[in-house]
């Protein structure tokens, strides 16, 4: 049995509950994963900017149309609005470019992808050597744009809803402050905001705030992303989700993939989700439904307590640095110069 729940979003559009991420989906690789998971009857897609692999994917999306395992309108696709491009005269620009790179008309769902804007340069936001600008006085550091305003890039996006040109709006990897000021300054609120959320990083005032202002939560590494973190790090057992004890002992119960478990511990809490994959198996795997017990679920919520909260995905760590304060986390409080610039 499938995940073909949906849900509805406040502007009156709905989202498919469990998609495909495609986030460090290799090239080469993406194209294929897309169609496999058309084939296995994913609706739900995510996409960004970011990833470099748009062009590939719009290729799966042709080849899904072209075999007639769905049809455009049966699909929902969501992309992302690139730093650089927060500027509001670049902010249809981009969108635009994003359509072309995927060989679509419309989106369904476009999001601002972080609460940081980049200085564009030149206004060049089609190259990909250009979406991650180093600062002129320190080519460690990104070169952050201290002006614009995230009010500002919202109500840009709200036109660009207007105007009929994307289905649905919203953000992603905003906190409630960041939702609120946009809110109050345009008179909108997003639809949806993307973050990461899994069963060591609950978010629960974010969630919480979020399901009050009637904003959808989708979920990005539901799993954990530790395949990238683990990589070299000595601590990398206690934050390995797929792998812990808690997670191991659900799935035995169910005759299941620890994947799986970690899915349903999301998608139990109403969040859409967005799990990656490249391989067929484990796409299909994904799309399984399994429902975890009271007493299931409060099992992989006791994870925490033995390795404590845990985000993978913090700006300061990348590289060149973003020396900007986003989540409050220890290490962006410690050395983050700026805050985010809401209205």
């Amino acid at each position: 049995m499938s995940y073909g729940k949906t849900i509805k979003l406040n502007d009156g559009n709905v989202i498919p509950q469990l998609g495909l991420g495609t986030w460090l989906s290799k090239p080469g690789e993406v194209k294929n994963a897309v169609i496999e998971a058309a084939k296995i009857g994913y609706k739900h897609f995510d996409l960004a900017r970011i990833y470099c692999n748009q062009e590939e994917v719009g290729a799966g999306f042709a080849e899904v149309f072209k075999q007639g395992i769905a049809k455009r309108e049966d699909l929902f696709i969501t992309s992302k609005l690139w730093n650089n491009a927060h500027q509001p005269h670049l902010v249809e620009k981009a969108y635009e470019h994003t359509l072309k790179q995927l060989g679509l008309d419309y989106l369904d769902l476009y999001l601002i992808h972080w609460p940081v804007p980049f200085v564009p340069s030149n206004d060049d936001i089609e190259s990909d050597e250009k979406l991650m600008p180093p600062s002129p006085e320190n080519k460690d550091f990104i070169h952050l744009d201290l002006k614009t305003t995230l009010a500002q890039t919202w109500k840009a996006m709200v036109d660009l809803q207007k105007s009929g040109k994307v289905k649905s709006v919203g953000v992603s990897n905003f906190l409630p402050s960041h939702i609120e000021g946009i809110s109050q300054a345009t008179g909108v609120v997003p639809a949806v905001n993307q973050i990461e959320r899994h069963a060591l990083l609950f978010q629960s005032d974010l969630v919480e705030y979020c399901k009050f202002k009637g904003v959808h939560l989708t979920a990005y590494s539901p799993l954990g992303n530790s395949a990238n973190y683990l990589a070299g790090n000595s601590d990398a057992k206690l934050y390995d989700l797929v792998n812990c004890d808690e997670v191991q002992e659900v799935a035995k119960e169910h005759g299941a993939e620890p994947g799986q478990v970690l899915i349903a511990w999301g998608i139990q809490d109403g969040l859409s989700l967005i799990p990656k994959s490249v391989t067929p198996a484990r796409i299909k795997k994904n799309f399984e439904q399994i429902e975890l017990t009271p007493e299931q679920y409060k099992k992989v919520s006791s994870r925490i307590r033995t390795s404590g909260h845990k985000r993978f995905n913090i700006p300061w760590n990348y590289s060149p640095k973003w020396s900007i304060n986003v989540f409050g986390e220890t290490i962006e409080v410690q050395h983050a110069e700026h805050q985010v610039n809401i209205a």
